[in-house]
């Protein structure tokens, strides 16, 4: 989300310009693709239209850095440490506000105060880092520390102008936001410009215009919020469990995408499956889910194997199968 309130009272960068790059490390202690995911990268278009650095729309109007989701709320409550992208100096911080959506709270709550709980670190040269949306109660450091690189500041949250567990991450050279997937490409440009991400990283070639944030099965129906807290993983199927439902969520969905999902019986015979209309308009995330209920005494022993197919433009772009075993 916007960290632009935040730096209405903070210097975010105030050394002199330097042509010297900077080069970062990655901001949260997780994998990308398994235990994170980028739901937002930088909107390189200059009118209300989007577009991110790779030439798709994973990015909304105006935003100004990289959103960097756990899967669910369960990940967040473990704790997943936020760290600085490179050494500096701590210019600011804030914490002491609570871990809890915009949806519930409504943004007149958290007005001024959008970026949440975070932290900017002054690097030198006209170098800064924003990290926005952690923890309540976790920052690690205080205004004058100094940190280096891959130092813990404090664990990924929900506070601020948020409805999901992540830490938007900005980057800003001389003031001016900086994309460190492509750094040096002007407005309206994607495709060109360099990375900023250390040579150790590869995050750009892991840019994936749509992705499978989470799938699985439950014993009964499934809810958006349910996947959003983890809430479903605590109700796996057993051999008597009254149904049988597979999910997937996916982000980065388009308009007129097409998707669908079915589940095979350990003989692999279909015995549930859904096929979603078209998507009237894109979507930031999107889950779907198909199920039956037990018919007899219990549900036959063995595995049980769910897929997921994404089309796109007539062509399938994403097909991803699961399985669970349902033992005596």
């Amino acid at each position: 989300m916007s960290a632009s309130a935040l730096c209405a009272v903070m210097t975010c960068a105030t050394a002199p310009s330097s042509s010297e790059l900077q080069h970062f490390a990655w901001p949260v202690a997780c994998n990308l693709g398994t235990t994170c995911f980028i739901q937002n990268y930088v909107d390189h278009d200059p009118t209300e239209k989007t577009l991110d650095f790779r030439c798709g729309h994973r990015t909304y109007d105006g935003h100004d850095g990289t959103d960097i989701r756990l899967p669910d709320l369960d990940f967040q409550r473990k704790g997943v440490e936020v760290v600085a992208a490179a050494s500096g100096r701590v210019a600011h911080t804030r914490d002491g506000m609570d871990d809890v959506s915009v949806k519930v709270l409504g943004k007149a709550a958290i007005a001024g105060r959008e970026c949440g709980n975070g932290t900017v670190v002054e690097h030198g040269n006209g170098w800064s880092t924003q990290y926005c949306h952690m923890a309540k109660g976790s920052l690690r450091v205080k205004p004058g520390d100094s940190v280096r690189s891959g130092q813990a500041l404090g664990l990924v949250g929900l506070s601020g102008n948020t409805e999901f567990p992540h830490l938007h991450f900005t980057v800003r050279h001389d003031r001016t936001v900086v994309d460190p997937f492509a750094e040096a490409a002007a407005k309206g440009e994607c495709n060109v410009g360099r990375s900023l991400w250390q040579s150790t990283l590869d995050p750009v070639s892991n840019y994936r215009p749509t992705e499978i944030i989470n799938a699985g099965f439950a014993d009964r129906a499934v809810t958006m919020d349910e996947i959003e807290t983890g809430e479903i993983k605590q109700s796996p199927p057993s051999s008597h469990s009254a149904a049988l439902v597979a999910y997937v969520r996916a982000i980065g969905l388009q308009a007129e995408d097409e998707q669908a999902i079915e589940l095979r019986s350990p003989q692999g015979l279909v015995i549930a499956e859904y096929r979603a209309p078209k998507l009237p308009r894109d979507q930031a995330q999107y889950f779907i889910a198909a199920g039956r209920k037990r018919v007899g005494s219990v549900w036959p022993l063995g595995t049980y194997t769910a897929t997921f197919i994404l089309r796109r433009n007539a062509g399938e772009i994403e097909r991803r199968s699961f399985q669970m075993e349902i033992a005596q």
